[in-house]
């Protein structure tokens, strides 16, 4: 029959193919190939630790004007947000009951100082008398007391005299500190009493200015743990401050800790910390709002990593995949507590030595062979 040639043709091909896969069954079958990755290799170093805070700018010395005698304002001798001295005169009072005070205690100190003069002569000349017994006893002990009563006289006279010269001088009202005025709030002709709650002017030294922060007695504690268990060193004597301006820029002049309070605000649990910044362009105002970096301490043997090698899950867990001696990836957990750059700080699950993958994260699971490669830079 016609089919029996195409049969033993075919049947001649499946027996080729067979014989061929029997040939080929014993060739070494290979598996997957590793997947490439790149990791950092961890290190210790030193690293200073930062803290930042909301802080206010305060004025360095600040002084509310007020009249220490009652009159009427004879002139205003400043302009208003100009830049005074020490001792500068602000307002003239009208003086005129205080000069003629004045005038009157010098010419009761006058008398005084001739009655003196006078019973200086007649407690001498008694004495010379009295040697001679040519006057009483008593008579010379008056002429005596006399001298001391005149004595008193002036000294009590020239007392007046200070005190009249003081309320004439507190008549010309003058600034107590230097630095910027604001604007006054009397005008000529307006009459003002001493001692009066509301203040004429107000003048603020701005150079160098505080910058008034707040931290958390919780962070004081756990800073104090860390110095006592020596993983944090403390900062040197002047511990420097940065100020960060509401928009984000970096104030140029460097600052330095003045001190930190020694009370906790029972309402907020938070304490105060100042800084001393130079303000020389005036840059930073009263009362403006600004963020203090302040360096709390240095870390001997700090660990970063970088912060793309972190990961949480949604229960919170915190890890990193590791390439361990057998090029295999291991998942640890660890810990971290702060940002430095864009770098965590590793408080506990990673140390110096470990090859953390940065890159091919999604590509890689727990025991999976990887080839590791070192991240450039």
């Amino acid at each position: 029959m016609s089919f029996r040639p195409a049969f033993r043709v075919a049947t001649f091909w499946v027996a080729t193919g067979l014989l061929l896969g029997a040939c080929g069954g014993g060739a070494p079958s290979h598996g997957p190939a590793a997947q490439p990755v790149t990791v950092v290799t961890l290190k210790s170093q030193p690293v200073t630790l930062t803290r930042e805070l909301p802080a206010r700018a305060n004025p360095w010395l600040i002084a509310e004007v007020r009249p220490q005698v009652s009159g009427i304002v004879k002139q205003r001798l400043f302009t208003e947000g100009g830049t005074v001295k020490a001792g500068q005169p602000l307002y003239q009072l009208d003086d005129a009951t205080y000069r003629a005070d004045f005038a009157s205690a010098r010419a009761t100190l006058a008398r005084a100082e001739a009655t003196l003069h006078s019973a200086r002569l007649n407690a001498t000349r008694s004495a010379e008398l009295a040697k001679v017994d040519a006057v009483s006893r008593q008579d010379d002990e008056n002429a005596t007391a006399a001298l001391l009563q005149a004595e008193a006289d002036v000294k009590l006279a020239e007392a007046n005299v200070r005190a009249s010269g003081i309320l004439l001088d507190y008549a010309r009202i003058t600034s107590p500190i230097s630095g910027r005025i604001g604007k006054s709030s009397v005008t000529q002709g307006a009459l003002v009493t001493a001692n009066q709650a509301a203040a004429l002017a107000t003048v603020q030294q701005l150079d160098p200015m505080y910058v008034d922060a707040t931290a958390s007695s919780t962070e004081l504690l756990a800073l104090r743990r860390e110095l006592a268990a020596g993983t944090l060193t403390s900062a040197a004597l002047t511990v420097p401050v940065q100020v960060v301006l509401e928009d984000g820029s970096v104030y140029e002049h460097p600052g330095k800790l003045a001190f930190a309070d020694v009370t906790v605000d029972p309402s907020t649990g938070t304490f105060l910390l100042r800084a001393a910044v130079p303000n020389p362009d005036r840059l930073l105002m009263p009362g403006m709002y600004v963020r203090a970096v302040i360096s709390v301490g240095t870390r001997p043997e700090a660990i970063l990593v970088p912060q793309q090698a972190i990961q949480r899950d949604p229960k919170g867990r915190t890890t990193a995949l590791v390439v361990g001696a057998d090029s295999k990836v291991e998942q640890r957990e660890v810990q971290v507590s702060r940002t430095i750059g864009a770098q965590w700080l590793v408080e506990s699950g990673l140390a110096a030595g470990d090859r953390v993958i940065v890159e091919g994260l999604q590509k890689v699971r727990p025991g999976m062979a990887v080839e590791a490669t070192e991240a450039r830079g």
